[in-house]
């Protein structure tokens, strides 16, 4: 891999246009969900199937009150 993606001073952009590489050829490599996150979800989604009514502002209020 020529692109250095965290370089300081150099942009990624920047390093395709100094190799002539068309920037399509540079694909993100997702690092995935965190633990907590997968557990957050989980949780909301427990939650909707008891309680499909609740909208955004209630959903967290009950997180961060009953967790």
């Amino acid at each position: 891999m020529m692109i250095e993606p965290n370089l300081p001073g150099l942009s990624v952009g920047k390093q395709f246009t100094l190799l002539s590489i068309l920037r399509l050829s540079f694909h993100y490599e997702s690092t995935g969900e965190t633990d907590m996150n997968l557990d957050l979800m989980h949780e909301i989604d427990e939650q909707f199937l008891d309680t499909p009514f609740y909208g955004v502002r209630y959903m967290t209020w009950h997180l961060r009150n009953e967790s």
